[in-house]
């Protein structure tokens, strides 16, 4: 038998069954559930994000009760807990490594393996009488349903996308409409997925920044602080402005970009931003080693724009494994080649009289 910890931050109490002493949880996050939700939105701790797999009780739930099937990610387990308020249910949580429903079942830790192993850990046989999963449907890649019910001789039953659906879908005795069945993905949603990415990418800009800004200082008619404070600033800004156009700015703009690979979304983001950045830098033309320099930025920002967009492909609601390694065949080599041909023309910039 394995039943969860009691001693969990989030437990407020327990559920008695045939096997022993099932946690009990609430409908309600508290301030530590939202802080939490925070910090791994920031990428703060998130692969750390996860609670202990096994059964939960929400609510008063007995042997008729419906058994809801989750992720061992927290943000996965509160959002289901969260769109059940006044309900009771059993929740099975599956060990995903502390991986969302959707990625894990890909990664197959989502899996048929698991959710058998899980049911048969806890004697969930022994807790209810009826003999019905109700997965979310994202969940649907990893898990066979009738491998489940062969080993188990429990029926999976797919419930909607979104876990705010699954009151209504609860009511119509465990059926879905269309709208439940298909996946949004708006402005919201694909902004909330910003800023993980962007902390990771910042790690490294924090490094990399203070090198451009010392090779700025390189070179050129006036000192070294004079010309730090004039070329190594505006290269942390074009940097940083290249992170914005492809972590940030591309995601928000997604539908209105032109093309469908996502590389050429964050090139044409690229662009944008490397004519406004010229824009204000309009006194550079007057000099060749200025023309030089706006080029150097014209190759780099959209280069970097376009491979940190292809980063977003993993968020997306319509990519493919086999489109995004297609791209990644044509785009990272020309994404190489123009920021490095725009690196070294930046660097010669310097030292053109």
């Amino acid at each position: 038998m394995g039943l969860p910890s009691l001693d969990q931050p989030f437990v407020k109490g327990s559920v008695q069954t045939h096997m022993g002493a099932v946690p009990r949880i609430s409908s309600t996050l508290n301030r530590a559930d939202r802080w939490g939700t925070i910090k791994a939105r920031w990428g703060v701790g998130r692969m750390r994000y996860i609670i202990e797999p096994g059964l939960y009780a929400l609510g008063n739930p007995d042997e008729k009760t419906p058994v809801l099937v989750t992720a061992n990610y927290k943000m996965s387990f509160d959002r289901l807990r969260e769109a059940l308020p006044g309900r009771n249910a059993w929740i099975l949580v599956l060990d995903t490594n502390g991986i969302n429903v959707w990625c894990a079942a890909g990664k197959g830790t989502f899996g048929t393996d698991e959710l058998v192993r899980q049911i048969e850990s806890c004697g969930l046989e022994h807790i209810v009488t009826h003999q019905r999963l109700i997965l979310p449907q994202l969940s649907g890649p990893g898990v066979a349903a009738f491998k489940v019910k062969k080993l188990s001789c429990f029926k999976v039953i797919y419930g909607p996308i979104e876990a705010k659906d699954l009151p209504a879908f609860l009511d119509a005795g465990l059926k879905a409409t269309p709208e439940m069945r298909r996946k949004t993905f708006t402005i919201k949603e694909r902004t909330v997925l910003v800023p993980v990415e962007l902390v990771g990418t910042l790690k490294w800009a924090l490094i990399i920044l203070p090198v451009f800004f010392f090779l700025g200082g390189l070179g050129g008619p006036a000192g070294f602080w004079s010309s730090a404070l004039n070329h190594g600033l505006l290269a942390m800004v074009a940097l940083l402005c290249a992170v914005a156009a492809g972590a940030v700015l591309t995601p928000i703009f997604l539908p209105w970009l032109p093309g469908r690979a996502f590389s050429l979304k964050g090139l044409a983001m690229g662009l944008i931003t490397a004519i406004i950045l010229t824009a204000f830098r309009a006194g550079n033309f007057s000099n060749l080693a200025g023309r030089i320099e706006i080029l150097a930025w014209f190759l780099i920002i959209p280069a970097i724009a376009a491979y940190l967009a292809m980063n977003f492909t993993g968020a997306s609601t319509y990519t493919s494994l086999s489109g995004v390694k297609k791209e990644m065949k044509w785009a990272l080599p020309l994404e190489i080649t123009a920021g490095t041909t725009g690196l070294l023309l930046w660097l010669g910039s310097r030292f053109v009289a």
